[in-house]
């Protein structure tokens, strides 16, 4: 397994450490529950180390985002930041990603951990018709993601750069807590507001103990990645494994907004897509609530009233902010609008459940 470079810190921490996508890495503190509401109420630092980290710059660094990724990279500008997928010319996808402006030609991609490898190979082959400047910086890059209403507040004291007031999916490149040339940006997978902080490997530590001094009186408290993924399900986030992968197009999981079919764009499955849309869609992601007692999981079957089966859990929880069973799944369109009954399959027995309107937790 990877080992970032925070492992001493969270085992000195108390923290419970898992394998996550080749990785050691903290999967809780205290516990779930506790974690999960303290992001949601006063600020909680993830490591984040895992995630990997693509430079693409150059005068073909434009034309090659526009053509591998689904949203519109030419309405981006120097500080802002953009949610995207890689579709695989297949009608899948290849990976969720950001997309971050850091200057003209010059982007910074990040892409989930357990996708690096395949898509460098993905981006590496699309390159070839293009010739961008690219290069894979992931075993370089350390990222904490400090998240929470009180975040941005905590963050302050280490910078003399405004970023209290940053809005939501922007950037900078500053000095923070004495180290020059970090990247700072207002992102996160949480729902509650804060940043994502990117830093050489080197500065790592250094940078892990000032978050942690500056936060001392705003109850600041580590976080492991099942409250990440709590917290991300209760905002209707997607998870590629989960509610995305290879088999299901950004249209059908809802991500039809980051999906534009603008004039100046050509992108992979462009045509694909626009005929989907134009046909009509035979499967959606939706939300659901359980009305009968019970925890949805991943992979359980959907069904009818009469127990066809209509569909797969996609993600599912216990939600601690709104103390609510919910899930995610793919299911046949016609049982896609909100209001209507379904019922997951539990041990052989069908409960019944509610299609509801994402997010599930309302800020």
């Amino acid at each position: 397994m990877k080992e970032t470079q925070f492992k001493r810190l969270h085992e000195e921490k108390g923290a419970k450490m898992v394998e996550f996508a080749g990785f050691y890495m903290p999967i809780q503190y205290e516990g779930l529950v506790a974690e999960h509401l303290h992001v949601r109420n006063k600020v909680g630092v993830f490591d984040v180390s895992h995630m990997g980290e693509f430079t693409v710059k150059g005068q073909q660094a434009l034309p090659l985002l526009q053509y591998i990724t689904s949203n519109d990279v030419a309405a981006l500008y120097p500080g802002k930041v953009q949610y995207s997928c890689f579709p695989n010319g297949k009608g899948g996808i290849v990976d969720d990603l950001l997309v971050y402006c850091m200057a003209e030609n010059d982007y910074l991609l990040v892409v989930n951990a357990a996708n690096i490898d395949k898509d460098w190979a993905w981006v590496t082959e699309q390159n070839k018709k293009f010739g961008a400047d690219i290069k894979n910086i992931s075993d370089e890059i350390s990222q904490l993601a400090v998240q929470g209403p009180l975040a941005l507040k905590a963050m302050q004291k280490l910078t003399d750069t405004p970023v209290e007031d940053m809005e939501y999916y922007t950037v900078k490149t500053l000095t923070f807590a004495g180290v020059p040339n970090i990247i700072f940006a207002t992102t996160g997978y949480t729902g509650s507001g804060g940043c994502e902080i990117y830093m050489k490997n080197e500065d790592a530590e250094k940078i892990w103990n000032a978050v942690f001094e500056a936060g001392k009186e705003f109850d600041i408290k580590p976080i492991g990645l099942a409250a990440r993924d709590t917290l991300r399900l209760e905002m209707g986030f997607c998870l590629y494994g989960h509610e995305i992968d290879d088999t299901i197009t950004p249209i059908e999981a809802g991500l039809g907004w980051i999906t534009k079919f603008v004039d100046h764009k050509d992108f992979i499955d462009k045509d694909r897509m626009l005929q989907m849309k134009a046909e009509g869609l035979k499967r959606k992601l939706v939300g659901f609530e359980m009305i009968d007692r019970g925890i949805p999981r991943q992979d359980y079957e959907v069904c009818d009233a009469e127990g066809n089966v209509i569909g797969s859990v996609r993600s599912g929880t216990q939600g601690p902010s709104i103390n609510k069973a919910v899930g995610t799944a793919w299911v046949k369109s016609e049982f896609s609008a909100i209001g209507t009954e379904i019922f997951i399959k539990v041990r052989d027995k069908l409960l019944k459940a509610v299609v509801v309107k994402m997010p599930f937790y309302k800020i």
